[in-house]
């Protein structure tokens, strides 16, 4: 494979990174770009997947207007999960046709990617069969959902690096009841790596085990550009403030 584009968005409202999303998978299927990896930091945000189960969200609606936790029905595949601070989401804009459309594959792929991140923290993850996601211990850590169009990808991954696990006792995550959700500050306490070391760490198995013979580093500004979209504008207010 060529050479993959990582790019860290900052933070970044939820409606905006699925805009940009859905403008760079039409560039990349268009061949007006290549693969990338984004990595943007959501304010909290619950998103319902393709196949969502009933009575998903554990609390009224209300009780999220309260916490001003905004609620998305998107087009991946899986059901409900939360997106917030401290939490490492990895959306990828990658031509699965170059991987002989293989989506079953690629899932393991990402899985594995995340595995073997952990595992260099000295966290023995694993999956569990019949369940797409990664696990720690009987506890889930990593959660998965994808979608394509015209065999490029988008949506991805979102690993609990030091998230407040309380959001997740809003929901049933992934609509699977009983299970609890864990993260790497939970497991190591003071010893946990934060978010962006987490991110290089993921960014630099995921290119390995994907196979590409380059990674490279992009700004955010070269995300939007090659999207053929406009940041949103407290981007460009915080650029021209540091300027």
């Amino acid at each position: 494979m060529p050479t993959l584009t990582a790019c860290a968005l900052g933070r970044l409202p939820y409606r905006d990174g699925l805009r940009l999303q859905e403008a760079l998978v039409r560039a990349r299927s268009d061949g007006e770009t290549g693969d990338w990896l984004l990595y943007p930091d959501h304010p909290p945000v619950l998103t319902v997947g393709r196949n969502p189960s009933e009575d998903n969200l554990r609390v009224p609606v209300e009780t999220l207007d309260r916490l001003g936790i905004e609620r998305f029905e998107v087009a991946r595949g899986g059901d409900i999960t939360w997106h917030g601070p401290g939490q490492l989401v990895g959306y990828a804009i990658l031509d699965l046709t170059a991987r002989d459309r293989d989506l079953h594959r690629f899932l393991r792929d990402l899985e594995r990617s995340l595995i073997a991140t952990l595992e260099g923290l000295s966290l023995p993850a694993g999956i569990v069969p019949g369940r797409t996601g990664v696990w720690l211990s009987g506890e889930k850590i990593a959660s998965i959902g994808v979608a394509v169009r015209r065999w490029v990808s988008y949506h991805g991954f979102a690993l609990n690096v030091h998230p407040d696990l309380k959001f997740f006792k809003l929901i049933h995550p992934c609509g699977l009841r009983g299970i609890e959700m864990t993260s790497i500050a939970a497991r190591l306490g003071s010893r946990a790596p934060g978010l962006e070391q987490v991110r290089v760490r993921t960014t630099n198995h995921l290119a390995e085990t994907f196979g590409y013979r380059a990674l490279r580093w992009a700004e955010p500004d070269e995300a939007w550009r090659t999207a053929g979209e406009t940041a949103p504008e407290h981007l460009s207010s915080a650029r021209h403030a540091a300027a």
